[in-house]
């Protein structure tokens, strides 16, 4: 069993009372439009048969019953398959919801290697259009309650005006569904994984492009990028019309197989009397439609198959993962053991590898041997995010959610009141800029942040790792991109929040007044990440 299909079984049996009742409503609407269309045949044509016959066979003809009973079957078929859909999307849609963010927390919870290789753009499209295989499969579920009810009627109307009639609607059933199994991973398999692949390429394509949109226009790369998009689309599109040609000559075959049983069953009753032929006849074709649901379901199940393959890429080897845990509070660089609340300035040239050594310890790289140990233990020994709780890191390149101020701060810890949420504005000397933005906390701040500055940016995500409980802050190259005066501001009250709260600090940075804030200094020396790898 697939991971995806593992996320998505207890979601299932959670809504279990939801899909069976869709699954009787089909089964009673298929059930009423076989009897439905068939019946009716029967007395439009004993009503023909009656007209012609004269006055007296028209006075005889009773049209009251049947007509009553046509109503009856109508409403069934209606009721049906109002209740079908209702409970059948209510539980698609109640498991989606809880499946996406499930399949979210896989990622967040992936190898940070894996989790940061997978592009925003790939991950929509596995999130988004790959799941959206798994609604319509959810939808389907009650397909094989409709089919058998439509096959049990089916052969109820031709059973009933020969033996002979039955048998080819029953094997003309049975070699529709055969068929479309046997012909749906031939014809469609190849075809629909070309089309979510290339989907998958347009969406990262526009993603990648779209975050770069300020760059192209500045060094005049707009057309270029826009003929790139449009040849990643024309691929998308190329794949999707042999998709769509793939669908139609696998419906053309569906359909000579129904005209073939239709004409089989024709052929058996055509001794009968018209109004029983007429019975036979189109109970045996509004049967057949009734396994419309198992031969949709087919032509998906390839498209299903990739889907759910393109998901467990990433989810399956999380299987086994499980929290790390906490290592213990002491912490070490290179041999030295670093005291609570100790303020280090990690010294080394531009690419020298210190924003390298952050990454390792918050668990964003694979840590290099020898270099940090955490409760004693080397941590490459360790789980991978097994330090991360000791950390409150503040990147140097800043990211932001698409939402609000707070929306940002309470990555930090999602229950933090407004006061704390100004505190540590004010402490990142962003305060005054938030209050006067509309919405004060509750201010857009565009997707990814961009409509802050790269300052106001990366003053955002240190007043987040203020809000976080850890026992050291680390700040890579926190007041870059600041003027004297606000830089000034930070370090007095970064220097106040330390003396506070006894916080540790880890500092990355070539200001002189940011490094002001440091007492101990850890030189990285040149190569010295290489050696260690080796």
């Amino acid at each position: 069993m697939s991971q995806a299909q593992a996320l998505l079984r207890p979601l299932i049996r959670r809504h279990a009372g939801a899909l069976a009742f869709a699954a009787a409503s089909a089964a009673l609407a298929a059930t009423a439009a076989t009897l439905l269309l068939g019946v009716s045949g029967w007395f439009l044509a004993g009503a023909g048969f009656a007209g012609a016959a004269g006055p007296l066979a028209v006075q005889a003809f009773n049209y009251l019953l049947p007509s009553a009973g046509f109503r009856a079957l109508a409403i069934v078929r209606t009721a049906g398959r109002y209740g079908e859909r209702i409970w059948s999307h209510e539980a698609a849609l109640k498991v989606l919801a809880g499946l996406r963010p499930a399949l979210f927390r896989l990622i967040a919870a992936a190898p940070s290697r894996q989790a940061l290789g997978l592009s925003s753009g790939e991950a929509s499209a596995r999130v988004v259009q790959d799941v959206d295989l798994l609604e319509t499969a959810i939808v389907r579920r009650p397909a094989p309650w409709a089919a058998a009810a439509g096959l049990g009627a089916g052969l109820a109307t031709t059973g009933l005006v020969s033996a002979l009639a039955a048998l080819a609607f029953c094997a003309g059933y049975a070699g529709l569904l055969a068929a479309s199994r046997w012909l749906s991973p031939r014809w469609l398999a190849g075809p629909v994984k070309v089309r979510q692949e290339a989907v998958g390429a347009l969406k990262d394509a526009v993603s990648a492009y779209a975050a770069a949109s300020a760059e192209l226009r500045s060094f005049g790369l707009t057309e270029p990028a826009r003929a790139a998009i449009r040849a990643r689309d024309a691929q998308a599109g190329e794949a999707a019309l042999k998709t769509a040609e793939a669908e139609a000559a696998l419906g053309l075959a569906q359909a000579l197989l129904t005209a073939l049983t239709v004409l089989s069953v024709a052929l058996a009753v055509q001794n009968a009397a018209p109004p029983l032929a007429a019975l036979a006849v189109l109970g045996a074709l509004a049967g057949l439609e009734t396994a419309g649901g198992l031969t949709r379901a087919a032509e998906q199940a390839p498209g299903l198959k990739a889907g759910l393959a393109r998901l467990d890429e990433w989810a399956a080897p999380l299987k086994a993962s499980a929290p790390p845990g906490r290592a213990g509070d002491q912490f070490a660089l290179f041999g030295q053991v670093l005291q609570p609340g100790t303020r280090l300035v990690l010294q080394a040239p531009s690419g020298g590898g210190k924003s390298t050594l952050i990454e390792a310890m918050v668990g964003l790289r694979a840590p290099p041997p020898g270099v940090i140990t955490v409760g004693g233990q080397p941590l490459e020994h360790l789980a991978e995010g097994a330090a991360r709780d000791l950390f409150a890191w503040a990147a140097q390149d800043s990211r932001a959610i698409s939402g609000s101020v707070a929306d940002n701060l309470r990555l930090a810890a999602p229950k933090l009141s407004d006061e704390a949420l100004w505190a540590a504005l004010e402490t990142a000397q962003l305060a005054d800029r938030v209050r006067r933005a509309p919405g004060g906390l509750g201010a857009w701040v565009g997707d990814g942040g961009d409509l802050l500055s790269g300052g106001e940016r990366r003053r955002l995500a240190i007043a987040r790792a203020l809000l976080r409980d850890a026992p050291w802050l680390v700040l890579d190259e926190p007041s870059e991109g600041l003027d004297p005066a606000t830089e000034a501001a930070l370090v007095a009250a970064l220097g106040g929040h330390l003396d506070r709260t006894g916080q540790g600090l880890i500092l990355a940075s070539h200001r002189p007044g940011m490094r002001a804030l440091a007492t101990q200094e850890i030189t990285l020396q040149p190569g010295w990440l290489a050696r260690h790898a080796t």
